[in-house]
């Protein structure tokens, strides 16, 4: 009974494939193991090979034409038998799959091969072999030439090399390297989502898909705003942090540039004239933004004292809505985990996010001279619906004289 051979799925996000060229002819007997016809996917070239027992009846598809994944490209059976019926099924109808790809692909064997140490092969360019073949035989080091192959007129396939050592080539000598062999075991854990979890994937997705995010990034010295801290904290009963400098920075900089301190409402922008930052804070469930009102009217060290207290609240899982709503703007700040710079996603309604890095010593030149500073990088994420690029490199340009020049935050 005639079998009608599929387009089979030969890699995860396959979902159709090219026929290269077809191995065999209509007309042709095959046999298990034969090679039909060699496929490109997305994500390689490979050879498609038979399993059943038959005569080539017919070829759906040509060489160069592509076809879904489960699309008829050939039928096998025995000579001279009735396929009508099968040509005129439907295209779904379900048939018993009757080929498979071989796993291994030409551009996944290439790419094995190390670019500056390449195996030596034999010239095989008129050598009857399949692109796989010729593969693996030049990481393998095989004159093809030797070799005596089992496909149609002695093509050279890949199950004429799985037995065969690298050879040496007169010219080098291959080395055997014997690696121990490692056993383990697959494992995985799957923790259902959080019903916080859940509201993140959903809230930051819908941002990043609706909101189009354009990035600022600027560098800052932070030499004097590291010296102030060192001052304030001799004679502030709260310890400042260098996060809680800048948020008062930022406060003050939205105080300047209220077309950054701003909100998209679908038919409409609002400019919010209150300031309140939203610091986000990594807790076991993933990550919350309190929210520090009306930043711009409290002292660094009043922030200071704000900011422990709703973190601690945070990570216990006591925040009252009325302490993580109402952001107009808000700050993620990564520089104490050592990350350098980031592109953050904007935290609905806000226009805007600042994505804040570590602080680092590095050379910078200053009047002519090389010396040692220290830079933080920031990145503004913008929602291009309501802050433009002039507006937001003002913005920045604002943060950076306060931090580069931290007395200013106090006149």
């Amino acid at each position: 009974m005639a079998e009608i051979i599929r387009m089979p799925k030969m890699s995860d996000t396959m979902t159709e494939g090219v026929i290269v060229s077809w191995l065999k002819n209509v007309g042709d007997s095959i046999k298990p193991g034969d090679i039909l016809a060699e496929v490109e996917t997305d994500k390689a070239t490979m050879e498609l090979e038979n399993y059943i027992k038959g005569t080539l009846l017919h070829i759906g598809i040509p060489a160069g034409g592509s076809v879904p994944v489960d699309a008829l490209i050939a039928i096998v059976g025995q000579a001279g038998e009735d396929i009508s019926a099968l040509l005129n099924a439907p295209a779904g109808a379900p048939a018993a799959p009757s080929a498979s790809a071989e796993t291994t692909s030409t551009s996944e064997v290439s790419s094995s091969t190390p670019a500056s140490n390449p195996a030596p092969v034999a010239s095989d360019s008129r050598v009857k072999a399949s692109p796989l073949a010729k593969s693996i035989a030049k990481e393998k080091g095989i004159d093809l030439s030797t070799i005596q192959g089992s496909g149609d007129n002695g093509r050279i396939v890949k199950k004429d090399l799985e037995n065969i050592s690298a050879q040496a080539n007169s010219t080098s000598t291959a080395k055997t390297i014997s690696l121990p062999q490692i056993t383990s075991q697959e494992s995985f854990e799957e923790v259902t989502l959080s019903q916080m979890r859940k509201t993140i994937a959903r809230r930051l997705s819908e941002s990043k898909h609706t909101a189009p995010h354009f990035y600022l990034t600027m560098s800052i010295r932070m030499d004097k705003a590291m010296a102030a801290r060192k001052a304030m904290n001799e004679v502030s009963e709260v310890k400042i942090s260098m996060n809680d400098i800048i948020i008062k920075a930022v406060a003050l900089s939205l105080r300047k540039n209220p077309h950054v301190n701003a909100s998209w409402l679908g038919d409409k922008i609002r400019y919010n004239h209150h300031i309140n930052i939203g610091v986000a804070v990594a807790i076991e469930d993933g990550l919350i933004v309190p929210v520090v009102k009306f930043a711009d009217n409290k002292s660094i060290s009043h922030i200071s004292a704000e900011v422990k207290q709703l973190a601690d609240k945070a990570k216990n899982k006591k925040l009252q809505p009325s302490e993580f709503e109402g952001n107009t703007f808000t700050i993620s700040n990564l520089g104490m985990y050592g990350i350098d710079e980031f592109t953050a996603i904007i935290n609905p309604p806000d226009a805007c996010i600042l994505a804040v890095g570590a602080a680092k010593e590095t050379a910078v030149v200053e009047n002519g001279q090389i010396q040692v500073g220290n830079v933080m990088k920031v990145t503004l994420s913008c929602d291009h619906r309501v802050v433009d690029g002039a507006v937001g490199s003002a913005f920045l340009q604002t943060l950076k004289d306060l931090l580069e020049n931290p007395f200013k935050m106090l006149v």
